[in-house]
């Protein structure tokens, strides 16, 4: 599934031709060489922006590396986006210290994320295709993360379940629909620059097949992306 094949003439999330993985590989083995330069930025991504949007749940915090990773998924498919997200929770561990359980948490909510997203593209690659996948990988991500926190968060810091079932609603629900919203949309302002970098790269090829330019879906995600950071700008009393 890491590489996208056979795409037809119909109309893709960007207005740039159909994107093709270099890999020579298996189909569903992603190309070490394409998906290497995607972990490096989601890593730096994550290392510049790292901070908390509800200060009722403080201790979650905003990070950008599913923007890039579900970007990879739309690529090269679902399975890559599975890849760079254990190789993603791992390396945050590393720089940032934590335990397995974070690495768990970590990979649960981008996989939820980035790989429902990629699989739904994959099957309808279009641009309908592109915001039906984002738009399940958000209410998935937030329905799994409210499950989850419940589950771990009471072992992780060691307090009680009705702590954190208090928490549920005005402070993680809120916290993962923003976050993976912010996401969403910039997957979606950010696609066609990195398209763009990786076939300067040679890292993807296209199908010469000429598609009508159109900007809706980065202005679209522009909207998603202001909209949601004059939330959050909200959230913490600056406005």
């Amino acid at each position: 599934q890491a590489a996208t094949m056979g795409v037809n003439a119909r109309e893709v999330l960007s207005p740039t031709p159909p994107v093709l993985c270099l890999s020579t590989l298996q189909p569903w083995i992603p190309d070490r060489s394409s998906i290497s330069p995607l972990c490096a930025m989601a890593m730096v991504m994550n290392l510049l922006l790292h901070f908390p949007i509800i200060p009722a749940v403080s201790f979650l915090n905003y990070d950008p590396k599913d923007i890039v990773i579900v970007i990879a998924s739309f690529i090269y498919g679902p399975f890559s986006a599975f890849v760079m997200s254990a190789i993603c929770a791992v390396l945050d561990v590393m720089l940032r210290g934590g335990t397995i359980l974070d690495i768990l948490m970590n990979m649960i909510a981008t996989c939820m994320f980035s790989c429902v997203a990629g699989a739904i593209y994959k099957k309808e690659h279009t641009k309908k295709g592109a915001l039906i996948g984002l738009g399940t990988g958000i209410i998935l991500t937030t329905i799994s993360m409210l499950l989850w926190n419940y589950i771990i968060t009471p072992i992780y810091f060691g307090i009680s379940r009705e702590a954190v079932a208090a928490m549920l609603i005005p402070g993680i629900l809120p916290f993962n629909l923003i976050k993976y919203g912010i996401n969403a949309g910039a997957s979606l302002f950010l696609y066609k620059p990195v398209i763009g970098a990786l076939r300067s790269s040679h890292l993807v090829m296209t199908e010469e097949k000429p598609h009508e330019k159109s900007n809706e879906m980065v202005v679209l995600g522009a909207f998603i992306v202001i909209s949601l950071v004059m939330l959050i700008l909200g959230y913490q009393g600056i406005i």
